[in-house]
């Protein structure tokens, strides 16, 4: 690989031209995904293929197939020699495409110039079933938040009904869910090394129900004949196989009552440490245990990696990526969530515990957007899904027997340490980078955090925190995400009550005064979540107008795959049970979402 007078490293080959111009005469890996190729830690598929990059092999990427001509795409980077990895890209293709009152949208921000159509609804299985039509004795492995989170079985809003594992109908070979990086790693070098990858943590596929009896297990191994066709190898060693209370209910079972779909979706929000099994029809899907979280030293490793932090110069003349303008200054200092939303499932695709960079590895990239020509000065975002969860956590021994889904409801925990200074520490040093005039939190802030002051010091700190976020790290409006006002609602959410939100504007106000700020906060609202009745918007809306607070906009609520609040829905669905009440039909959520634009809120 060459490198330019900065010191970037070339992208990664996405054509036959780019391939043969390194000399390659193979190709270990190909990547497909259902989004435009931008080089930057922020999109998975650059992720996954820097990763099995640094493992020495030799990766290409085939972004935004055509799905509807000849299948030439698909074709043109010829057969890897390990797998394909496939992935819808970094939304799930069908909440990307339609709202939540399944209208068609008119643009993807994934995708050069923002325009649609340069993805296929369920793009993650439409990719797969060409693979397997192409190349049936090439492994593929499903990844990103589109498998992630329909990995078993799962409610589909535009079909309005539930759809088995992902796996039945892709004709996949296996299934890493969550984030990626440790378990494809794995998976490379054991298909190198002949070895048998269903015992891989992280990992999902589907076997005959005979092969649930014990066995030795075997592994998916090149023969003369090429790669075993799908179902062919996937004996699983009897030890691997949860038989106790582990086991999910079946698809079936799920399809005639619905009781046990969130059962099923409660289990799946508990168990992480166990093997879980579900029956789908003749087969049985199985879901070996995750990973432990990152540790500082793997989550540096993945960051540190040479992305280009750009989109591939094949888009020039396409217009640019809104997804990539709107990240390009920004620098994530952690995933993970440990909030546990009911309506989020952040915390299921990207874990309850925090991983985050050291500082090392953030000063890193910071200096380098520095260096890049086009920055300005402003990183427009350091943080995470949550901003200051950073460095946030309790003690290991006390969390890895937590069965709690939310470290914050219905209250925060005594084990958790909320303590900014860590953050503070941060935010300054990143401030002291050469070329870096401002930094601005653009996700979203836990204020309920932030008001949980245990100690003397926490106080002061968490203070100090307050102050400089609003002074010096907001770019004229300051995002926070009380979701609603009611109590009932906001307690089926697992949010906080709305006092908190309350006592945290006091605070906002008194250092806008003091400081002569005109500085703003932009509420994230949802209407028509499970339990939101017509009334509660009523409410809503006279408490914000009271406030003298206009958001501008209300996000209906969407169930998506793997949310506690979707089961909820589904169950209101087939049952027309109202406890609580759930507002499914388009006119109900239609109602919500407008009452607030007819108060004069939103």
């Amino acid at each position: 690989m060459t490198t330019d007078n900065m010191g970037r490293f070339d992208f990664l080959p996405i054509s036959r031209k780019e391939i043969d111009n390194l000399g390659w005469d193979y190709v270990d890996v190909i990547i497909v995904s259902g989004d435009a190729y931008v080089d930057h830690p922020a999109f998975g598929h650059a992720v996954i293929a820097r990763v099995l990059q640094s493992a020495g092999l030799r990766v290409a990427i085939l972004p935004q197939p055509n799905w509807q001509d000849d299948l030439r795409d698909f074709k043109k980077l010829g057969q890897p020699r390990l797998f394909f990895g496939v992935t819808s890209g970094c939304l799930d293709s069908v909440v990307g495409h339609y709202t939540a009152n399944k209208r068609l949208r008119s643009d993807d921000t994934y995708t050069p110039g923002g325009k649609a159509g340069f993805r296929p609804d369920r793009a993650t299985t439409v990719y797969s079933k060409i693979l397997k039509q192409l190349f049936p004795n090439t492994p593929v492995i499903l990844g990103g938040i589109e498998a992630s989170l329909r990995r078993t079985t799962h409610y589909d809003f535009m079909e309005s009904r539930l759809m088995p594992s992902i796996l039945c109908e892709s004709n996949a070979d296996l299934l890493v869910y969550g984030m990626g990086e440790k378990p494809i790693l794995e998976i490379a070098k054991k298909m190198q090394n002949g070895q048998n990858i269903y015992d891989t943590k992280q990992i999902a596929f589907l076997t005959s129900s005979k092969s649930l009896t014990p066995g030795t297990g075997c592994a998916i191994r090149r023969t003369a004949a090429g790669w075993p066709r799908r179902g062919e190898a996937q004996d699983v060693p009897n030890n691997q196989v949860n038989q106790g209370s582990d086991n999910l209910y079946s698809h079936e079972d799920c399809l005639k009552d619905s009781d046990c779909f969130l059962e099923n979706t409660k289990r799946m929000e508990h168990s992480s440490d166990v093997v879980l099994t579900q029956k789908i029809g003749s087969k049985v899907l199985v879901i070996n245990p995750p990973f432990a979280q990152m540790d500082e030293a793997e989550i540096d490793r993945s960051f540190d990696l040479p992305y280009e932090r750009r989109p591939h110069p094949r888009y020039k003349k396409r217009g640019d990526i809104p997804a990539y303008e709107m990240i390009k200054n920004s620098i994530t200092t952690h995933r993970g969530c440990f909030g546990g939303c009911s309506f989020c499932a952040i915390h299921a695709h990207q874990g309850k515990f925090i991983a985050s960079r050291s500082e090392k590895s953030i000063l890193k990239e910071v200096e380098a957007l520095a260096r890049m020509p086009e920055f300005k000065g402003n990183i427009s975002d350091l943080g995470g899904p949550s901003a200051n969860m950073y460095k946030m956590g309790g003690a290991i021994e006390l969390c890895s027997k937590c069965k709690r889904v939310s470290c914050l409801f219905p209250k925060i925990c005594n084990n958790l340490n909320t303590n900014h200074k860590v953050m503070n520490t941060l935010y300054k040093k990143v401030l002291q980078v050469k070329g870096v005039k401002k930094v601005f939190i653009g996700s979203g802030i836990r204020y309920d955090m932030l008001l949980h002051t245990p100690s003397e010091e926490c106080k002061k700190e968490n203070s100090i925190y307050i102050e400089n976020l609003i002074l010096h790290h907001t770019s004229g409006r300051l995002k926070l995400a009380p979701e609603h006002t009611e109590s009932h609602v906001l307690e089926l959410m697992r949010k906080p009550s709305f006092n908190e939100f309350k006592k945290f504007l006091l605070i906002f106000y008194k250092i806008c005064k003091e400081h002569n700020l005109k500085t703003q906060i932009m509420p994230y609202l949802m209407s028509s979540h499970p339990g939101c009745r017509i009334e509660d918007m009523k409410s809503l809306a006279n408490i914000l107008r009271d406030l003298d607070i206009r958001p501008e906009q209300v996000q209906d609520f969407t169930p998506t795959p793997f949310t506690l609040s979707t089961a909820w829905f589904y169950l209101a669905l087939k049952k027309n049970k109202e406890i609580p009440f759930v507002a499914t039909g388009e006119k109900e959520k239609l109602e919500q979402k407008a009452f607030m634009v007819n108060a004069g809120i939103a």
